[in-house]
């Protein structure tokens, strides 16, 4: 599996080690930052929950632990784990990353709320589209 990884300066450490342990596990890893430790980093720019949820089709989920990181997957079809590095120890981290990846996406009465979910997507997209016409001029 291809797997993304990003932190801001706070999550750096923890991102190497999650790195390690996914291309330990034979995933092909794409690190998309930060990639200076001690340089201080925004954190809308590498995907924490708040922006990476602004993005049509992306469910990101903040997990603490195993329970945590395995519901998100399985009921809430999440396709992007957050961890906070101040928040959780990379013993922990690691056990929650591979329950995340794990975790089957479970359906029936999950799949109403994804559903609605999607169609959060898509009017979004739509207004986008709407707006961008509007302003440029075009038809």
């Amino acid at each position: 599996m291809r797997v993304a990884v990003g932190s801001d300066h706070a999550g750096f450490d923890l991102k190497e080690i999650l790195t390690a342990e996914l291309a330990a596990r034979g995933h092909e890893v794409a690190d998309h930052g930060t990639y200076e430790p001690g340089a201080s980093a925004d954190y809308p720019g590498y995907g924490v929950a708040m922006a990476a949820n602004k993005v049509p089709g992306i469910r990101a989920a903040v997990v603490h632990d195993v329970t945590t990181a395995a519901l998100a997957r399985r009921h809430n079809h999440a396709n992007v784990v957050c961890l906070g590095a101040r928040t959780t120890g990379a013993t922990v981290a690691v056990e929650a990353l591979a329950a995340f990846l794990a975790a089957p996406e479970e359906g029936g009465r999950h799949d109403i709320r994804i559903d609605k979910l999607a169609g959060f997507d898509r009017e979004l997209v739509h207004l986008t589209l709407a707006h961008h016409t509007a302003v440029e001029g075009t038809p």
